[in-house]
């Protein structure tokens, strides 16, 4: 069985000039490639885990709702930070280098968080910037090359590869609420201890198997596929050919505010749970942030399946009717546990569905030579957001709380975030395709 596979393997490499010169060099495996992308992905997004931190660090330091959410906010502004300088640099030196030095730069700011983190300013630096910066230059790393070994499957493999995104919270939620405990007596040795745990899994972990990537050589596709007429017509755009188009913006505008209501959600997971149930509840507040992680994951290989089916564009404008659900229908409202959970649920899995779909969108749209880059700067509108909506809202809250009408405040924020789930849905009636450029 094995000198078939090697023979099929050596004609996709014939199919190109660079092949011919050298025939000996076997392309790796697809299969491969996505596996990898999955693993890195699930052990890389712990900033989906942030919530569990936030009841230890309040019992601890007493901290407000708005200091426990900023190191999050923080990490998530630079993962968009580190998704461009990630794509750039892969793009001109290859996925295995960017990967490990964003591994590295994760473990350094957990370890610092570890070290530092009874302080809010060196938590932020640690966990939120060092960490955050690495993080996104590992996550674009593996959208990257999949684009690349899948141009007949670009939906679908990018949410395979997102997927292992949102599985992350039921491994880390979890792990940490397990490392960290409940005594409030050891919650000062407990939390360091996990911070130390999270960087020696990211050295080991992410930048062990990163080096496995590798790039297809140069003009490669799948035997027998032919790329359709509205991608292979369009020229491949560099980044100043993007940003001088308005479908960029339009894109960039969606994806904040499609990713507003999930990263919103995802933040206040675990206190708005242990809030609504207040004394009891069937399962702990890691595992349902955790059940959620596989709603998250779901909506990744969903939606960028569908999207290969009936198009982006059907896709994005199904996302956003459904976060508009889960906030005006469920969340808006919630009043029990399992109420909450499955408010959160389907914010999660709608909220996937864009970490998958805007990929595609991106390289169907101007290509996949500098897919990378173009990528990460329309990736920054999820940091951008992820820093400004949570922060504004965990205020409300804040406020809200004062005032003894928390339920009022939670009411106030869904409602706003089904505003912005609904421009959405404008969005994706009125995009087009870019018109076909000559050369």
């Amino acid at each position: 069985m094995a000198q078939p596979l090697r023979l099929r393997m050596c004609q996709y490499d014939a199919m190109t000039p660079a092949a011919a010169k050298t025939p000996t060099v076997v392309s790796p495996s697809r299969a491969r490639h996505a596996l990898i992308a999955v693993w890195i992905q699930a052990i890389n997004a712990v900033v989906y885990s942030w919530s569990v931190f936030r009841g230890p660090l309040t019992q601890l330091h007493g901290w407000s709702k708005a200091q426990t959410i900023m190191p999050y906010r923080y990490s998530l502004l630079l993962v968009a930070v580190g998704a461009i300088v990630g794509g750039l640099w892969q793009d001109r030196k290859g996925p295995r280098l960017v990967a490990t030095v964003g591994a590295l730069m994760l473990g350094t700011g957990c370890l610092i968080s570890a070290l530092l983190g009874d302080s809010l300013t060196w938590l932020v630096i640690g966990y939120g910037l060092i960490g955050g910066l690495g993080g996104g230059m590992v996550y674009v790393v593996p959208i990257a090359n999949l684009v690349r070994w899948f141009p007949d499957r670009r939906g679908m493999m990018v949410g395979l590869a997102v997927m292992g995104s949102g599985l992350s919270p039921l491994f880390w939620s979890p792990l940490i609420e397990a490392v960290v405990g409940k005594d409030p007596a050891r919650v000062h040795t407990t939390l360091p201890l996990a911070f130390f745990l999270m960087a020696s899994i990211f050295v080991v972990a992410v930048a062990g198997p990163a080096q496995l990537f590798r790039l297809p050589p140069a003009g490669w596709k799948p035997a027998g596929w032919t790329a359709p007429v509205d991608r292979s017509a369009l020229r491949e755009s560099s980044a100043g050919q993007m940003l001088s188009t308005w479908q960029f913006y339009a894109l960039w505008l969606a994806f904040g505010f499609g990713v507003s209501v999930g990263l919103t959600a995802i933040g206040q997971a675990s206190p708005l749970i242990q809030e609504v149930s207040r004394i009891s509840t069937p399962i702990s507040a890691g595992f349902a942030v955790g059940i959620m992680g596989i709603f998250n994951a779901t909506g990744r290989l969903s939606w960028g399946a569908v999207s290969d089916r009936v198009g982006r564009k059907p896709a994005l404008f199904g996302m956003s009717c459904v976060s508009t659900i889960a906030c005006v229908g469920l969340l808006r409202t919630a009043n029990g546990f399992w109420q909450v959970v499955a408010g959160l649920c389907l914010a999660a899995f709608a909220y996937g569905g864009f970490l998958a779909v805007m990929p595609a969108f991106s390289a169907d749209y101007f290509g996949q030579s500098h897919v990378g880059g173009n990528y990460g700067l329309l990736f920054f509108s999820w940091g951008v957001c992820g820093f400004l909506v949570p922060g504004y809202f965990e205020g409300i809250l804040d406020r809200a709380r004062e005032a003894g009408n928390l339920a009022g405040g939670y009411r106030d924020v869904y409602l706003d975030l089904a505003i912005l789930a609904a421009a959405v849905a404008v969005l994706a009636l009125i995009l087009r395709s870019p018109k076909t450029r000559k050369a």
